[in-house]
């Protein structure tokens, strides 16, 4: 394969299926990359791995590839989620595309007191982490969900994840390893307020722990935090 297009599908994948490219990867197979008819690009939806497919048709809006083999299979991959504070924009952005490359099963952007934003667009927030997923040549992308307040996401936590809460300015333990199901909480910009740290510490499947003495954005809290936590779970 002399370069690697991958791209995020929704339908089945099988030896022979015919797949219809969205207006958007027909625009990009030939106006951004200039594929030829023939051309090899490999697949994945989620849920059957990786496969081979070959370019059918490619013309102005639309494209179809015909699937040719598996690349490789479908695995369990990290169940972790992250949980953060929304932020602006393009921080937002920026922690949906890192946290998807860094393996993610889902992201959760909740609301505090502090918070300094109140929407976002899911549609964006999902096409970043599709792209970022495409890019990253993991074989999954992670659940994007609607913002809600961080108190009604904790009162609905599921039983059996633990959650990693991101503490700063509290003697806390380094993040290390976790068994089973995790999460990490990252909260807004201003931190916690006290009321919300008094709620969180109450729940029993919260651990607060440390980044470091440093007080990060946090945006930079979010990567740094996955990047600790599922390194020292792998480890």
């Amino acid at each position: 394969m002399s370069r690697s297009i991958r791209l995020f599908v929704s339908a089945p994948l099988a030896t022979g299926a015919e797949i219809a490219a969205t207006q958007a990867q027909a625009h990009y197979l030939g106006a951004v990359m200039r594929c030829a008819v023939g051309e090899t690009v490999c697949l994945f939806n989620g849920s059957d791995g990786e496969w081979a497919a070959r370019l059918a048709t490619l013309r102005r809006g639309e494209a179809s590839l015909v699937v040719d083999r598996m690349l490789h299979p479908q695995l369990a991959e990290p169940d972790v989620w992250l949980v953060f504070a929304l932020l602006k924009r393009d921080a937002t952005d920026l922690v949906t595309q890192k946290a998807t490359e860094l393996g993610v099963a889902a992201l959760w952007p909740v609301l505090t007191a502090r918070t300094n934003a109140q929407r976002v667009n899911l549609t964006r927030l999902r096409a970043i982490a599709i792209e970022a997923a495409e890019q990253s040549e993991r074989l999954t992308v992670p659940a994007v969900h609607a913002p809600r307040p961080l108190a009604a996401l904790m009162q609905a936590w599921p039983a059996g994840r633990h959650l990693c809460v991101a503490a700063e300015r509290i003697a806390a333990p380094p993040i290390g390893a976790t068994r089973g199901p995790a999460a990490l909480l990252v909260g807004p910009e201003g931190g916690f307020t006290p009321a919300e740290l008094d709620a969180l510490n109450a729940h029993p499947l919260v651990t607060m722990m440390s980044l470091g003495p440093r007080i990060l954005r946090a945006e930079t809290a979010a990567i740094a935090g996955l990047a600790r936590l599922q390194g020292a779970s792998c480890g």
